[in-house]
């Protein structure tokens, strides 16, 4: 190791010491430790621009330990990405852009928000798919222009989480050889040493999911981790697994090796004792970093530089002997045209006759599948109950990259987070599927597509007690309402074909908010009265016969929809007179103005009730203390899904009679 490739490593060290002092908080354990092994591969074998952060043919590299973060954060501000000293001193700092884990579209350069561990993992794979896939697709003899790595760095805590070897089982039967992960292995986690909960053989465990695995045994042998890479890149049949031996907190007399280095900065007395031990100029001043680490990083963020460069020379090459491809690639990377789909007949056409919305939802997929060639997704083994399947686009597999169908196993938690990867990536629309009841499996990946802004698709069929004879382990009862308490995601619900299209025209049109489609396995009505206000997240779908005097208000959604039109019937019989609304999305009703609300929903009617056959938590905003839901209140059962309506309540006979009670009530 030279001696400014000692210094460049030991300022990324430095710089997350003194960031995480300041801020009386953070985990130094991490950044002290695998600096070596960030410098260089961030040095010498990745392809990266702080000029053009969003080079399509970067090369990706994530930060799966994401509460090591000031060793991301180092690397940024060294390499010019825009992260200043003044961000690094405001780290973990209400609106800094440096928060305590890195948040993707927060911070240019990251590629990905990490903070539950092994997520990143889940991510690095579909990044790593996604470029396995575009490459199939575009490139060309001579003309490569996809071709880039997907990196990972994670350690012991991401090993430990069921999430990455579902992930990479997957990798490693897929083959994806530019998949290169980095094992931060140091054999410490908060309680202590990992032997007393991990003692399994990983580089073992890895070999057997289709890995090449490589050991680095000195963390601080940049030459030796440099070989590594290469030798990693050099196999073109499998991803690599490098584990390199680290000490955590290296550097720090007091820390080094001890779980204390962890979570907790190291004090001020030994930052300034690692300063001294690393032969650090001035140890007694924070964040004093010498010119020469500046300007040497600043050569080596010519290569970066040169290699955009020379990509895109290749590319308008390609460009203009591949018109054909070009117009192609751009339709990838350009967003779908929304008013066009919204006036497209053929894609909101529909058969007047009763359909599982499930089914509906796959006429969709296979509507939208010409339209957005860069559409790809697949499900967690149940495709041909879910309706996932695209029709003649073949399976992606180790020996077909073009394939657009995508099988997870049974794997949904790896599933959702390799479908962030894929959206991540750019280039790709992603949606993956599952029953409903198992959408708990995908919930922490789904939190962090929301969290991101990032335009995943989730189709959840299976999705209420019509599951019938399965019985309560299958049947949801909490997860709409779970859903729907997430911030940034459209939780949209279908009553039938044209609600069914309005919720995929919402999920291939958004640009910052992932959809959930919750679909029926039983077949439902076309409702003559439903429309594309649907897009509203609510609106009328059967007026009551005099709107200005009416005398309460059905609300419902999906299967229970037509169920509340029966009901209304059946009020009428006894004379009263009420409006049914379906609000397939709650999310998208309470971005309307007031006055579209007020229209729907008019503050002086007060005699409410809300059918859904699922949890009544949430409905309260819409039925206030004045109305009544026929929700589920227990788990279902297990019997044919017609009992099961009849057993817990949604007849048009019981929600007539509850109407009939609140409309009482509130005349008194």
């Amino acid at each position: 190791m030279s001696n400014i490739d000692t210094k460049c490593v030991n300022a990324i060290r430095v710089l997350a010491a003194d960031a995480i002092q300041k801020a009386k908080s953070g985990h130094p354990g991490l950044p002290l430790g695998s600096a070596p092994m960030a410098y260089e591969l961030w040095a010498n074998h990745m392809n990266h621009n702080a000029k053009d952060p969003k080079w399509a043919n970067r090369d990706r590299f994530i930060l799966s330990g994401g509460h090591g973060s000031t060793l991301l954060y180092s690397l940024l501000h060294f390499y010019g990405y825009g992260l200043t000293m003044d961000d690094m001193k405001q780290f973990r700092q209400d609106g800094s852009l440096t928060p305590g884990h890195p948040e993707y579209g927060h911070t240019v350069g990251v590629e990905a928000t990490t903070g539950p561990l092994g997520a990143g993992m889940g991510m690095a794979v579909g990044m790593a798919m996604a470029e396995a896939h575009l490459a199939s697709m575009f490139n060309r003899p001579g003309y490569p222009v996809v071709d880039h790595y997907t990196f990972a760095l994670g350690g012991d805590g991401c090993m430990m989480e069921g999430i990455s070897s579902e992930a990479f089982s997957l990798a490693g039967t897929l083959g994806l050889s530019k998949l290169i992960i980095l094992y931060d292995s140091n054999k410490i986690s908060i309680e202590g040493s990992t032997n007393i909960a991990f003692t399994e053989n990983v580089q073992a465990r890895m070999r057997a999911f289709g890995f090449q695995t490589i050991t680095v045994e000195d963390g601080n042998d940049l030459e030796a981790i440099g070989k590594a890479i290469e030798e990693a890149k050099a196999d073109k049949e499998h991803p690599s697994f490098i584990t390199v031996k680290t000490l955590i907190g290296y550097g720090c007399p007091a820390k080094q090796g001890k779980a204390s280095a962890h979570g907790e900065p190291l004090g001020e007395e030994n930052v300034k004792a690692m300063k001294e031990n690393l032969g650090w100029p001035e140890p007694d001043k924070s964040f004093n970093i010498p010119q020469d680490v500046y300007d040497h990083y600043a050569e080596l963020a010519k290569k970066g530089e040169a290699a955009e460069e020379a990509w895109n020379k290749m590319f308008a090459e390609y460009c203009e002997k591949f018109p054909e491809d070009k117009a192609r690639w751009e339709k990838y990377h350009t967003a779908v045209n929304a008013e066009a789909l919204y006036n497209n007949d053929e894609f909101w056409a529909y058969e007047d006759k009763a359909v599982a919305t499930r089914n509906l939802s796959g006429k969709m997929i296979n509507r939208l599948k010409d339209i957005m060639p860069n559409l790809i997704g697949g499900s967690a083994d149940l495709a041909p109950s879910n309706k996932t399947h695209m029709e003649g686009e073949g399976d992606f597999s180790k020996t077909n990259y073009a394939g657009r169908n995508l099988h997870f196993g049974v794997r949904e938690l790896a599933m959702a987070a390799i479908a962030n990867g894929l959206t991540l990536h750019g280039g790709l629309r992603a949606y993956v599927a599952t029953f409903f009841v198992f959408s708990d499996y995908t919930k922490p990946m789904v939190r962090l597509a929301a969290l991101m802004g990032i335009p995943v698709t989730y189709v959840f069929t299976h999705d209420s007690i019509g599951v019938g004879e399965d019985g309560p382990t299958h049947e949801p009862i909490e997860q709409l309402a779970m859903l729907r308490s997430l911030p940034n995601i459209n939780v949209f619900r279908p009553a039938d074909a044209t609600e069914t299209a309005a919720g995929w025209y919402l999920a291939a049109t958004a640009t910052k908010t992932p959809t959930a489609l919750v679909l029926t396995r039983q077949a439902l009505p076309q409702l003559p009265g439903s429309s594309k206000e649907a897009l509203k997240g609510a609106y009328v779908v059967s007026e009551a016969h005099d709107a200005e005097n009416m005398d309460g208000i059905l609300i419902a959604t999906g299967s229970e929809v037509s169920l509340a039109i029966e009901a209304q019937k059946e009020l009428g019989k006894s004379g009263l007179d009420v409006r049914v609304v379906s609000m397939p999305c709650m999310d998208l009703f309470e971005k309307q103005d007031a006055a579209y609300k007020e229209s729907v929903l008019p503050k002086k009617v007060r005699a409410r009730v809300a059918v859904e056959a699922l949890s009544s938590f949430g409905w309260g905003r819409y039925v206030g203390l004045d109305g009544a839901t026929v929700c589920m209140e227990s788990f279902g059962a297990s019997a044919p899904a017609a009992q099961l309506f009849k057993k817990f309540g949604f007849t048009k006979e019981h929600v007539a009679e509850v109407a009939m009670k609140v409309i009482a009530a509130n005349n008194e």
